[in-house]
């Protein structure tokens, strides 16, 4: 395969009426995405906020950034699908910024209870299977390492099997799928959470085995003509679409 760093008008011309894959940042896709044909796949706004809570472990809410700053008291908010903001425990909402490239009043957000997690990793997901995963945090800092390497990896492909096996239609085929270990800072209690689900062609490998890792990544950001029937809900809707509604779980 050819690699192009899209870096101006001319790389754009010269993909243009190839097959062509994606892997980088959701603003510049969205330019992109008609001229070169791709169709890329990605998780629902909503689908952490609608797991059963015991796979998040926590209450999750889908809200617009509006909504989110009538929040009290310390809550954990992120974007739902991309980084205009940092996702990070907020004092309370009004905290929440106003103004910057994506962000305005209905910008779709997740907003959670605050919970530890004690360690965090990424899975790359390929037909509900997990074709590659790393460790990426350790009690909210970067540790990364191999999944294969992990003492918690039977615990963390056990965890993610059961949420696959009960929830993997609601994913697209290929898909990242971050799981984390909490811990209760009061009484010490351990339980497995989702941590959130991203586009495979937006997300970071870490030490997750490269090869495996484009096998997802190419399906998840390829030529909009081979997306296959299953997966065709889960394109990413044009620049310009209407906002996602809120749900709650």
């Amino acid at each position: 395969m050819d690699v192009l760093v899209l870096s101006g008008p001319r790389g754009l011309d010269e993909a243009a009426g190839r097959p062509v894959h994606w892997y980088g940042g959701p603003r510049t896709a969205d330019r992109v995405a008609a001229r070169l044909g791709l169709g890329l796949l990605e998780p629902p706004d909503a689908w952490l906020a609608r797991l059963p809570r015991e796979f998040t472990g926590r209450k999750v809410e889908l809200t617009t950034l509006a909504a989110a700053r009538a929040a009290r008291g310390p809550v954990f908010v992120k974007p739902s699908s991309d980084k205009s903001f940092p996702a990070a425990v907020y004092e309370h909402g009004a905290r929440l910024p106003r103004s910057g490239e994506g962000i305005g009043p209905h910008t779709p957000v997740l907003v959670s209870e605050v919970v530890m997690f004690a360690v965090e990793y990424r899975l790359f997901v390929l037909e509900g299977r997990i074709a590659a995963g790393s460790r990426y945090a350790a009690h909210g800092r970067l540790d990364v390492a191999a999944l294969e390497r992990d003492p918690h990896e039977r615990a963390v492909r056990g965890f993610a099997g059961r949420l696959l096996a009960a929830v993997g239609d609601s994913l697209p085929s290929a898909v990242t799928l971050d799981v984390g270990l909490v811990r209760d800072p009061d009484t010490g209690r351990e339980r497995w959470a989702a941590v959130e689900a991203n586009m495979a062609w937006f997300s970071h490998s870490y030490a997750a085995e490269a090869d495996a890792v484009l096998d997802v990544v190419l399906r998840a950001a390829g030529p909009r003509a081979l997306v296959a029937p299953a997966d065709r809900g889960f394109l990413r809707p044009a620049a310009g679409a209407p906002p996602v509604r809120a749900a709650r779980c």
